[in-house]
């Protein structure tokens, strides 16, 4: 989920979801922390949130979100159940010829995250070991293209969260995530105490776009 933007070029502001007093229904995972998690009463939160609620506010728009997990998120744009995706979706050239996006507000890479007693020394060494994705995500992409060759197994999941109870539950071993949102969420919690990053950032084009 790199490379990270809003999906819905901003000159589509002319369009009629963009009329006058007309509610911008915005598309967010909610399971992404810090990017887009919701609070204890269950009100929706984080980065991309704050993005979603300034551009709203510059707009004259009230922002209503709408949830939605990971790997339906264009085809609901598409459906035109709501009119833009803020959820930290990456540029990526197939992502390209179906939807638009507007210029990148970050750009973050991706790592191996293990447990720390697991040795690492590059992906081959992560044979016969259990890693989770994101369901339609540029490190399930990453995760199916250079580590399942190396016998890797690889399970999507519907959202990320899934990914990391399964991990503390010890059923993977490790998850591909965006740095910040696994240093910022995950490994910041006492059951992230036993994991850590392994190898280099992850930036390669045909994944991460």
């Amino acid at each position: 989920m790199k490379k990270i933007v809003l999906t819905f070029a901003l000159t589509a502001l002319a369009a009629t979801a963009f009329a006058q007093g007309k509610d911008l229904k915005v598309a967010i995972d909610p399971t992404y922390e810090p990017f887009t998690f919701k609070t204890a009463d269950g009100k929706p939160t984080g980065f991309d949130v704050d993005i979603a609620n300034a551009l709203c506010t510059e707009i004259k728009r009230k922002c209503v979100f709408v949830e939605q997990v990971w790997d339906s998120m264009i085809p609901g744009l598409q459906a035109k159940k709501y009119d833009a995706i803020i959820s930290s979706m990456s540029i990526t050239e197939d992502r390209l010829k179906v939807v638009d996006f507007t210029d990148k507000y970050y750009n973050t890479p991706s790592k191996v995250i293990i447990k720390n007693d697991i040795k690492f020394t590059d992906v081959a060494s992560l044979k016969g070991k259990k890693i989770g994705v994101l369901k339609g995500s540029t490190q399930e992409k990453y995760a199916n293209g250079e580590l399942k060759k190396v016998g890797v197994v690889v399970t999507p999941y519907e959202a990320q969260d899934q990914v990391y109870l399964d991990i503390k539950s010890g059923r993977l071993d490790g998850t591909v995530a965006d740095i910040v949102e696994v240093t910022g969420g995950f490994l910041s919690k006492p059951e992230g105490k036993d994991y850590g990053a392994v190898g280099p950032e992850l930036y390669i084009p045909k994944y991460f776009g």
